[in-house]
C-alpha cells in the first residue's frame, strides 16, 4: 500500500474521530468506510524518538528505476544468450522482489538449460539467483558490488509493492494481473523469514499522523493540467494522477488500518491511524540471503558490463538480466526514468520499534538505524524525485526530513496503552 494511500485512511478516519469528540453524527455509509477503531488499552508505550540532525551517521540516494510501461519482464536472444530481462521495478523491488523473481526464473526454467547467469546482486538479482537455485538450477551471479554495496540498501527498506511501478495508460490493463501475482507471491514468501534470529524480516506499528481533517477533495483523484500535458504527450510523467495503484488488489491479505481515537491518540496531532508495516533489516536479511546463496552451492563472479555484447563470453547460454537502473547505460534502455530518493540514519534506537508519518516524512525505527524519510515534504505526491538522478547527498534536504520528525517529538506527550 503507498504511503498516500494509507495518509487518504488516516485523514478519513480523522473525520469520524472529530464528529465523536464535537458531537457530530456521521452517517452509516461514512461510519462503514473509516475502518475500525483501535481497541481501548492497545496502544503502546511510545518512546520518543531521538531524531537530531547532529545525530546523522549516513545518508543515502537510490535511484528508483522507474519504467512506464512496468518492469521490463519479456525474452529476447542477445549475443547468442536467451536473455531474460527482470528490472525497472521503480520504488517496488524489495516487496516484489520474490514475485518477479518467481516469473523469471519460469522463463529461464522454459528454456531446459541447467546452466543459468545472472546479472546484478542487488535485491531482484539476488532473489532471482535464489529462486533459480531452489528450481534446481546451477547460478552464478555477475556482479560489479555485492548486496550491500548496491543501490537497492539505499531505499528505506518497507512494504511498498505499487509506489511508482508504472503509469497506468502505459502499462495497460493486463499489467495488474501480474503485478497482482507479483505482490501475492513475493507477500507469501516473506512470511517464511518471521521470527528468524536476528528479525530479517519484521513487522513495525506505523502510524499515520495529520494535523487538519480532510475535506472530500482528500480522497478524490488527483486531477491533471492539461497545459502540462502528460506521458503520452511530453514522454515524462506530469501528474501523480498518471501513476498506477493497485494496492486494492490484495487488499484481503493485508492488514488493515484502525482509528486512535480520542485519549487513545498519543501523538500531539488531532488525527492518527495505526497499520501494522512489513519492513526489512537490511543487515540481517541481506546476509541472510548471501549465506544461502552460497550453502546452496551458488557462484558469485565480481564482473563488470559495458554493452549486451559483454554477454557473448559467458559460458551460460541463459542470463537473468537484473541490473536495476543501471540498465539505463548498459542495456541503453532509455525507457527507465531515474526517481530520486534519500534516506537518513540515525543510530538504532531499540527501545522505540515504530514508524510514522507525517507531513511529507517518514520514520521507520529499524534494527540497524533509525530511518527518516522526506517522500512529499513539497507537496508533489507522486512526481516527488521523478526524473532527478543527482545521486549525491542533500545534507538540507536530511535535515528538514529529521526537523519535521523533531518537532513532532518537542511536543509529544507519552501515554501508556
Amino acid at each position: 500500500m503507498k504511503r498516500r494511500d494509507l495518509f487518504a485512511a488516516s485523514l478519513a478516519a480523522g473525520i469520524a474521530g472529530a464528529t465523536r469528540r464535537r458531537g457530530w453524527a456521521a452517517t452509516p455509509e461514512a461510519s462503514a468506510a473509516l475502518g475500525r477503531t483501535a481497541l481501548h488499552g492497545t496502544i503502546p508505550h511510545l518512546v520518543p524518538i531521538r531524531a537530531h540532525a547532529d545525530q546523522i551517521m549516513d545518508i543515502k540516494v537510490c535511484l528508483r528505476p522507474f519504467r512506464p510501461a512496468g518492469p521490463r519482464m519479456d525474452v529476447e536472444r542477445v549475443a547468442g544468450k536467451t536473455v531474460v530481462h527482470n528490472y525497472g521495478h521503480g520504488g517496488s523491488g524489495w516487496s516484489l522482489s520474490w514475485g518477479a523473481a518467481h516469473i523469471a526464473v519460469g522463463h529461464a526454467a522454459a528454456t531446459l538449460e541447467r546452466r543459468v547467469a545472472v546479472i546484478g546482486c542487488g535485491i531482484i538479482g539476488l532473489t532471482s539467483a535464489l529462486t533459480a537455485l531452489r528450481a534446481g538450477l546451477d547460478v552464478t551471479i555477475y556482479t560489479r558490488d555485492l548486496l550491500p554495496h548496491t543501490r537497492s540498501v539505499r531505499a528505506n527498506g518497507s512494504w511498498t509493492p505499487d509506489s511508482r511501478i508504472a503509469l497506468t495508460q502505459q502499462a495497460g490493463p493486463e499489467f495488474a494481473k501480474t503485478w497482482e501475482q507479483m505482490a501475492r507471491y513475493s507477500w507469501q514468501t516473506y512470511r517464511d523469514y518471521l521470527g528468524l534470529p536476528g528479525n530479517p524480516i519484521d513487522f513495525r506499528d506505523n502510524y499515520t499522523l495529520s494535523d487538519t481533517p480532510p475535506d472530500a477533495a482528500d480522497h478524490a483523484p488527483t486531477p491533471t493540467d492539461p497545459a502540462k500535458g502528460n506521458f503520452a504527450t511530453t514522454g515524462a510523467p506530469q501528474s501523480s494522477a498518471e501513476f498506477a495503484e493497485y494496492a486494492s488488489r490484495i487488499s484481503d491479505i493485508i492488514p488493515a488500518p484502525e482509528l486512535l481515537a480520542g485519549a487513545d491518540n498519543p501523538f500531539p496531532v488531532g488525527y492518527a491511524r495505526r497499520t501494522p508495516l512489513m519492513i526489512y533489516n537490511f543487515g540481517a536479511y541481506g546476509h541472510l540471503l548471501l549465506e544461502e546463496f552460497h550453502q546452496a552451492g551458488g557462484r558469485i563472479v565480481i564482473r563488470e558490463f559495458h554493452s549486451p555484447a559483454d554477454l557473448a563470453d559467458l559460458p551460460e547460454r541463459v542470463v537473468i538480466n537484473c541490473p536495476g537502473y543501471a540498465a539505463r547505460d548498459w542495456w541503453n534502455d532509455k525507457s527507465l526514468i531515474p526517481i530520486r530518493g534519500q534516506t537518513s540514519w540515525l543510530p538504532p534506537q531499540p527501545d522505540a520499534p515504530y514508524a510514522l508519518e507525517y507531513k511529507g516524512a517518514a520514520m521507520i525505527s529499524k534494527s540497524d538505524g533509525v530511518m527518516i524519510q522526506g517522500y512529499d515534504m513539497y507537496g508533489l505526491g507522486e512526481m516527488d524525485g521523478v526524473g532527478n538522478s543527482f545521486e549525491h547527498p542533500d545534507r538540507a534536504e536530511a535535515e528538514k526530513a529529521i526537523g519535521i520528525i523533531e518537532d513532532l517529538f518537542t511536543r509529544f506527550q507519552p501515554r501508556n496503552g
